[in-house]
């Protein structure tokens, strides 16, 4: 079985850097990412994933990042179960970081105008499709 998340999106607040009881470096942070689809106006909707990144890359975050910068995070994802203060019980999901990638230079703090993309396919006229021409050997099947 694969338990594999990769996503990309922008830094919702600044991570929290903080320490386990071992002393084991430790940041969380929620990642905005675009949805697939669209509303009535063709604006896309957002899912918020909290996230949690463990050691030096943890500090380089905190480091390196603030609200609004656009990372990259390959990891897996983790579902804890906890009692609330009421003594009733919940559970979260979240992502367990392996790596984070840095999307923008620090110079820019995640302040960027970020172009859009036309996510219509591209269909041809047609006139050039039917011009190609190859031998039956040059197919790769």
């Amino acid at each position: 079985m694969v338990n594999r998340i990769v996503l990309v999106g922008r830094l919702t607040r600044d991570p929290e850097l903080r320490k386990t009881n071992s002393d084991v470096s430790f940041a969380t942070f929620t990642l905005a990412v675009d949805n697939r689809t669209k509303d009535a106006d063709g604006n896309r909707s957002a899912s918020f994933i909290n996230c949690v990144v463990f050691r030096e890359q943890a500090e380089v975050l905190m480091k390196f990042t603030r609200k609004g910068s656009m990372i990259a995070v390959d990891g897996s994802l983790n579902q804890r179960n906890f009692v609330r203060q009421d003594g009733t019980k919940g559970q979260t999901f979240e992502v367990l970081v392996d790596r984070v990638t840095f999307l923008e230079s620090k110079k820019d703090g995640g302040n960027i105008e970020t172009p859009k993309f036309d996510d219509s396919p591209i269909i041809g006229s047609g006139s050039n499709l039917d011009s190609i021409d190859l031998p039956d050997e040059d197919l790769p099947f």
